[in-house]
Formats: C-alpha cells, sequence, structure tokens
C-alpha cells in the first residue's frame, strides 16, 4: 500500500447524478465525498507531464473543446461535457490543442498531494517524484 494512499478511493468512476429542477438541471460529480476539486487551465500547445498517483484516482470534466487527455497507451481528444476516469497509479496527460486555453475541472479522490507525482516524461525537465 501507498504511503500516499490514506482516504478511500473508489475502483470505479463514481455514479453521477443527473438532478432536474423546474429552472433546468445539474449534474453532482461528488455528492458528500471526500475529494479534492482543481480547475486546471492548459495554454495552447503545451502539456502537463507523463505522470500517475498513488494516492488518488482522478475525474477530468472538460469546460472546453480541444483537450487531449492519454489515459494508459489511449490518447483522445475530448469536448465540452465529455468525462475522462483515471485510475490510481494510471499514466495520464492532459494536452491543449486548441488556440484558445483547454480547461479541465479536475475532481480527485483520495489524498491529493504534490509529493504523490510520478513523471515518466516531463516537458520542463521537473524531477521524477513530487512537485
Amino acid at each position: 500500500m501507498s504511503k500516499y494512499r490514506t482516504k478511500p478511493i473508489p475502483d470505479s468512476k463514481p455514479k453521477v447524478d443527473f438532478i432536474e429542477r423546474p429552472w433546468g438541471n445539474f449534474k453532482q460529480f461528488a455528492f458528500n465525498q471526500d475529494c479534492t476539486v482543481s480547475l486546471m487551465t492548459v495554454t495552447p500547445g503545451q502539456r502537463l507531464s507523463l505522470q500517475s498517483h498513488t494516492g488518488r484516482a482522478e475525474l477530468w470534466i472538460v469546460l472546453d473543446d480541444g483537450a487531449r487527455a492519454q489515459v494508459g497507451e489511449s490518447i483522445s481528444e475530448h469536448k465540452t461535457g465529455d468525462e475522462i476516469w483515471i485510475p490510481t497509479n494510471e499514466k495520464h496527460r492532459l494536452s491543449c490543442v486548441a488556440k484558445t486555453p483547454a480547461r479541465v475541472l479536475e475532481v480527485a479522490f483520495g489524498n491529493w498531494q504534490q509529493a504523490d507525482i510520478t513523471r515518466y516524461e516531463d516537458d520542463f525537465k521537473r524531477p521524477e517524484q513530487g512537485e
């Protein structure tokens, strides 16, 4: 067991509830669950490191067209509204292939720590572990 795995992590993408109201609707991505939410913005032509985590799994919710995601060996382009599940220990990377920034809302389940990053490739020559 990883020293970073200190909170429960779901084995698969948690249920996303679709709630209708008289004014419209909304989705609930982590109803009363222990999670960390981050808004990532990737500049055109840039990408995150190819990385994995032992202490968390991530659900990415694409907010802008032009996001490219690698999960494992699979690489796919995404549009607004797409949801991408990244299990614990899975290599993954986010890139922007649009002419404008691509934003992704990250809902991380488990223990979010910068030190938990293992990098396999990095355009900015950052260390293999951590920040």
